[in-house]
């Protein structure tokens, strides 16, 4: 699969994982929305009930903006398996500046449950320098 596939992968998918790290390389993995914004992902805290207002995901960014996100398809039938990496550095941007209202409107766009309620937390960007991913079929 090429670099420009894997995107487009991401472009058709409604959800991924996002990977990051704490300081000492702790990972952390959790699903996340998200909408492709040129060579960027972006995604939002939103209102749905965490465990706690100061996400892991956030603090590791801080500490290691180092992040991986994941897309893929799994299928009885094997060759219909791929997978979608995009590997970049990960900054957040607090509710109500400009990187973050743009990020906001992407995500409303792309999700009905967002037009409802627009998320209000901090935003994630994600700079991709590196989209790669796997597919039985070539």
């Amino acid at each position: 699969m090429t670099g420009e596939e894997a995107r487009q992968r991401f472009v058709e998918a409604k959800v991924a994982r996002l990977a990051t790290a704490d300081r000492a390389g702790l990972p952390h993995l959790v699903p996340f929305v998200f909408a492709v914004d040129g060579e960027r992902l972006v995604s939002a805290v939103d209102h749905k009930p965490k465990r706690s207002s100061a996400l892991r995901r956030l603090a590791n960014i801080a500490e290691n903006p180092h992040v991986s996100a994941l897309v893929d398809e799994y299928d009885e039938d094997w060759d219909r398996l791929w997978w979608a990496r995009a590997d970049g550095v990960a900054t957040v941007h607090r509710s109500g500046s400009a990187e973050s209202d743009r990020a906001v409107d992407q995500l409303v766009a792309r999700y009905d449950q967002y037009r409802h309620r627009r998320p209000d937390g901090p935003v994630v960007v994600v700079t991709v320098q590196h989209w790669t991913g796997w597919s039985a079929g070539t």
